[in-house]
C-alpha cells in the first residue's frame, strides 16, 4: 500500500521542517468553498487516469484501484459521509487523501502529469460550464414566459415612456419584446463566452507541461471540451474565461434590474398596469394593506454584488505576473457567486412573470394622459405636405392649446385644429386614437399588433433551434 501522510500533514510536506501554523492553515484553506467542484474534480481524475493507463504510465491494476476508489469517494460525498478536513486544504488535496487511503500507492501514481494549478483550472472550467447550461435553459424559460404574455397582449395599449414620461403609445407586447430582444443578447454573449470556458488546461501541469507521453486530446474527448488551451503558462494562470462570464452575467442581471424596476413601478397604484402574483410578494410588519415587490426589489439590489464579483475578479487578476499564483484561489467565491446570483434570479423570474395579471384598462387610461398622439398629429401634416420642422411646431402649439383647455387632442373640434394648420381635416382624428397611433407603426420592429404577433412567432421559432 505505501507510506501514508502523517494525520494532519500536507501531501508536499517533505520539504518542510516545520508544520504550518494553524492561522495559516485556517487562511489559506479553501475547501469551505471549494469543495463544491468534488464533481468534477472526479470526473476531470477519472479521465486523466484514463488517458495515464493509455499512455502505459498506470497500470490496468492501479486504474481498477483508482476507479473504484473514485467512485466509492463520489458516493460517501453525495451521502454526506465524506470527511472534509481543513489540513487538506482544498477539495483536490481532500480527495486525493482520501483515494490514497482507499487504494494506497495507485491513489498517489494518480498525480502523475498534473498539477493543482492544471487540476483546478480544468475543474473550475468544467464547473462554469454546467453552470452556463443551466443558465442557458432558465434564460430560454424567462424568454418563452415573456413570449406568452407578449401574446395575450399584443394588442394592449400602453403608453411609452422616454425620461418617464408620457412618449408615444406602445402595446404592452412590444414592451415585453423588448425585454427578450436583451435576453436574446445576454444568451447569445453566454454561448459565445462558453466557447472560451471549453478548452481543456490539463496537461499544462504546473506550468511547463511534462515529459511523459501524454495524450491530452483524448482527455479532452472524454471530458467534452472542444479544444486545447495551446500554451502552459496562460492555461494555469490566465482566469479571463471567468471574468468574461461574470461580465456576461453583471450586464444580464442589469436587463434584469431594469425590468425589476419596471414591475415595482407598474404595482404601484398610481400606475396599477399590473398585479404581481401573491407568492412573489410580502406584507408589511405593521401596515396591513401593504403588498411589496418584494422579489423585483431585491433582483435589483443583486446587480450589485454580481457587478462587485466581476470587479473583484477584474482586481485579482491585474498585477499578476506569470504564471499560477496564490491569489487566484481567491477566483472562486466571486465566480460560484455570480453563477448562483444569475441563475436563482432567472428561475424566480420565469414563474413571476408568467403569473402577471395586466389590468388592460389601467394602461389604457395612462396612455390617454401627456398627448401620447402629438407625434402622430405632426406626422400626419407632413403626410399633408407640411415640412417636419413646421409640422412639430403647430403639433406643439395644438398640444398648448389643449393642455391649457384641460382636453385631449382628439377632444377638440376640428374648427380648433385648423388653427394650426390649414391642412388638416376631418380625417386626423383616425391617427389621434390609440389604436390608430400603434397600428400605423407596422414596419419591421415597429409596434403594431400585426408586428408584435410577428415577431413572436420568429422568436418561438428561434428559441426551438436552440
Amino acid at each position: 500500500m505505501g507510506a501514508k501522510p502523517k494525520p494532519g500533514g500536507k501531501l508536499w510536506s517533505g520539504r518542510f521542517a516545520e508544520p504550518v501554523s494553524e492561522l495559516v492553515k485556517r487562511y489559506t484553506a479553501s475547501v469551505d468553498f471549494d469543495r463544491r467542484l468534488a464533481p468534477q474534480d472526479i470526473r476531470a481524475s477519472l479521465a486523466h487516469a484514463h488517458m495515464l493507463r493509455a499512455a502505459g504510465v498506470l497500470s490496468r491494476g492501479d486504474l481498477r484501484a483508482i476507479e473504484r476508489g473514485l467512485s466509492r469517494i463520489s458516493a460517501e460525498i453525495e451521502a454526506g459521509r465524506f470527511r472534509w478536513s481543513l489540513a487538506a486544504e482544498d477539495v483536490h488535496l481532500n480527495i486525493e487523501r482520501r483515494l490514497i487511503d482507499i487504494a494506497g500507492n495507485a491513489g498517489k501514481r494518480l498525480h502523475t502529469a498534473r498539477s493543482r494549478n492544471d487540476q483546478v483550472a480544468t475543474d473550475l472550467r468544467l464547473w462554469l460550464r454546467d453552470a452556463m447550461d443551466d443558465i442557458a435553459d432558465l434564460i430560454r424559460k424567462v424568454q418563452r414566459a415573456l413570449l406568452d404574455q407578449a401574446e395575450k397582449h399584443a394588442a394592449t395599449v400602453m403608453p411609452g415612456y422616454t425620461h418617464l414620461q408620457v412618449a408615444q403609445p406602445v402595446t404592452f407586447g412590444h414592451h415585453l419584446l423588448a425585454y427578450f430582444e436583451m435576453l436574446e443578447r445576454d444568451r447569445a454573449r453566454l454561448a459565445d463566452c462558453r466557447g472560451r470556458v471549453n478548452r481543456l488546461p490539463l496537461g499544462a501541469v504546473a506550468l511547463a507541461g511534462t515529459s511523459f507521453p501524454i495524450d491530452r486530446a483524448r482527455v479532452a474527448r472524454e471530458l467534452g471540451f472542444e479544444g486545447l488551451s495551446d500554451n502552459s503558462l496562460d492555461a494555469v494562470s490566465d482566469r479571463d474565461f471567468a471574468i468574461e462570464f461574470c461580465a456576461c452575467a453583471a450586464l444580464a442581471m442589469v436587463h434584469l434590474s431594469r425590468l425589476s424596476e419596471e414591475l415595482i413601478l407598474w404595482t404601484n397604484p398610481r400606475f396599477g398596469f399590473v398585479t404581481l402574483p401573491d407568492r412573489f410578494c410580502t406584507g408589511s410588519s405593521i401596515m396591513p394593506q401593504k403588498k411589496n415587490p418584494d422579489v423585483a426589489e431585491l433582483a435589483r439590489g443583486k446587480v450589485g454584488r454580481v457587478t462587485g464579483d466581476l470587479v473583484a475578479l477584474l482586481m485579482l487578476m491585474k498585477g499578476q505576473a506569470l504564471a499560477y499564483n496564490k491569489d487566484n484561489q481567491e477566483d472562486k467565491e466571486p465566480l460560484f457567486d455570480a453563477a448562483d446570483t444569475w441563475r436563482d434570479t432567472l428561475a424566480v423570474f420565469a414563474e413571476m412573470i408568467a403569473g402577471i395579471v395586466v389590468n388592460e384598462a389601467a394602461m389604457r387610461a395612462a396612455a390617454q394622459q401627456g398627448f401620447a398622439t402629438a407625434t402622430d398629429f405632426a406626422d400626419y401634416l407632413v403626410k399633408k405636405g407640411l415640412a417636419f420642422r413646421d409640422a412639430h411646431e403647430a403639433a406643439a402649439r395644438a398640444v398648448r392649446h389643449a393642455e391649457e383647455s384641460g382636453r385631449a387632442l382628439e377632444q377638440l373640434p376640428l374648427a380648433e385644429l385648423r388653427r394650426f394648420s390649414k391642412k388638416v381635416d376631418r380625417d386626423v382624428y383616425r391617427v389621434l386614437t390609440l389604436e390608430g397611433s400603434v397600428a400605423s407603426r407596422s414596419h419591421a420592429g415597429g409596434t403594431a399588433p400585426s408586428r408584435v404577433r410577428a415577431a413572436i412567432k420568429r422568436a418561438r421559432t428561434a428559441l426551438r433551434r436552440t
